[in-house]
């Protein structure tokens, strides 16, 4: 896998999704992070997280009182090579599913569960 270059065009995919969400949930997603890596953390996987994770929502949902004295500020993780995977080595595929999975871990952020992911029609 060449990371560098399913970075680029994840990253391409995350800013074009983010600019088609409603006015009102563009500003929230811009301020979530959005962190590509290669594959889960062995920190992640030591949590009990599978290995073929396409992506991860970690922190404190919008909205959410946090529950820690420090809590975890909001981000997304895409794990590329896992996406790749699903993917098939397919790049029309792989922009998809970095799209999906995006929408996904952002449903998260906003508190969402699948239904209101579909239901706001961000699948």
């Amino acid at each position: 896998m060449d990371f560098r270059r399913f970075s680029a065009i994840a990253e391409a995919v995350v800013r074009a999704t983010r600019d088609k969400l409603p006015p009102e949930l563009r500003g929230l997603a811009e301020d979530v992070p959005v962190l590509l890596q290669r594959l889960p953390s062995r920190e992640f996987l030591e949590e009990g997280l599978e290995e073929d994770i396409l992506g991860l929502f970690s922190g404190t949902p919008h909205g959410a009182e946090a529950g820690e004295a420090l809590p975890m500020p909001p981000q997304i993780f895409l794990f590329l090579e896992n996406i790749l995977d699903v993917a098939e080595d397919d790049v029309a595929v792989f922009r998809e599913e970095v799209r999906l999975t995006y929408l996904h871990e952002l449903g998260h952020y906003f508190g969402w569960d699948e239904e209101q992911v579909a239901a706001m029609g961000l699948e």
